[in-house]
């Protein structure tokens, strides 16, 4: 056990700052702050105000997850942070903070991918991920089909979105409900009491055309667009909007296609074992379908629990574990941070 990498992650992609601390496969503390009620009057994340929250939450993040570890920072044997992709501005405040640490201990850094970051956290609950594995993210800035073979060094795109990711749409069907920000969990709870054939929302990217072009794309900008006109049809006739139908069809068609895609992905690439990770894998309806679909065609799906499945310090510090004990070569201390930092470079 004490063999095992002492690693301390650094999340600061987008809203929440967020500090974990990990033993090889396991979770000693997992800190977040977040600034989503920051975020909450303006409908969406501000870059600005989300930046001004990291360097706030900083220091006492750290400070909470060392002392909820029972370590000292100086006790870890190297320091991960995400460099991208992500916000810009929130990105070096992490990067910024990262490279600190490192120098004043000493130690390694490894300025490491958001994406990869969301599969490998998977570990710390079902240990090592199978190679190789499928791994859909979605979140509210990705929706992506990924195969992994080695999760420090070859991940391989096979889809992604190309408008909304289902995350953003999830806000999006949200604020035309009246929901709260974020909309995703509101969404998902309004769906349980609705009916989810009560609406026959269209399925993006699953025509004969499109799956041509887009097998493994996705696309919900299309989906966002049709709920808003049928809610506005509502309105305009002065008919009351079944609000919980409409967030259970709406949830149904994204899941729908989720699952469909992933699993279409799986089966032609002949692998057995699929992963979901991203904010929106706290999802009730995705979980449950995935499970269910799967298991007809014997694939197994691995999902983490919903606490490791948004954004957070302890999946950062679990692909840092992961690339010590491989042996990779630590990040240059001038490592800039990346916002559009393509999946392929799991390491910077």
């Amino acid at each position: 056990m004490n063999n095992e990498p002492l690693v301390l992650g650094i999340e600061t992609s987008c809203d929440e700052t967020g500090v974990g601390i990990v033993r090889g496969y396991t979770l000693l503390a997992d800190a977040v702050a977040s600034s989503v009620e920051e975020h909450a009057r303006f409908g969406g994340v501000v870059p600005e105000v989300a930046s001004r929250a990291h360097l706030e939450a900083m220091v006492p993040t750290i400070e909470r997850a060392c002392d909820t570890a029972g370590i000292r920072v100086s006790d870890v044997d190297a320091i991960a942070v995400t460099s991208g992709p992500g916000l810009a501005g929130a990105l070096l405040v992490g990067v910024a903070a990262a490279k600190a640490l490192a120098i004043s201990l000493d130690k390694p850094l490894f300025a490491l991918n958001h994406l990869a970051a969301h599969v490998a956290v998977d570990q710390l609950e079902h240990g090592p991920l199978p190679e190789p594995c499928l791994a859909m993210l979605v979140s509210g800035g990705h929706s992506s089909l990924l195969r992994v073979e080695d999760v420090t060094a070859d991940v391989r795109p096979m889809g992604a979105t190309i408008d909304d990711a289902a995350g953003e749409a999830f806000d999006k069907v949200a604020r035309l409900l009246g929901l709260p920000f974020p909309g995703g969990p509101h969404v998902d709870r309004m769906a349980a009491s609705g009916n989810s054939v009560a609406i026959d929302f269209p399925r993006g990217l699953t025509s004969r055309r499109d799956l041509e072009r887009h097998r493994f794309d996705f696309s919900f900008s299309g989906l966002k667009t049709a709920v808003a006109r049928w809610v506005e049809a509502k309105q305009r006739s002065g008919e009351a909007v079944p609000v919980a139908d409409v967030a259970a069809s709406f949830q149904e068609a994204v899941c729908d296609v989720l699952v469909r895609k992933a699993l279409d992905a799986a089966r032609t690439e002949g692998i057995e074992d699929i992963l979901i990770g991203g904010g929106v894998a706290a999802n009730s309806r995705l979980r449950a379908l995935a499970t269910e679909r799967a298991s007809a065609l014997g694939i197994r799906v691995r999902v983490p629990r919903p606490g490791l499945c948004t954004d957070n310090g302890a999946m950062v510090a679990a692909l840092g574990a992961e690339v010590v004990r491989r042996g990779r070569t630590p990040s240059a201390l001038d490592v800039p941070a990346d916002s559009s930092l393509p999946v392929t470079q799991v390491l910077a």
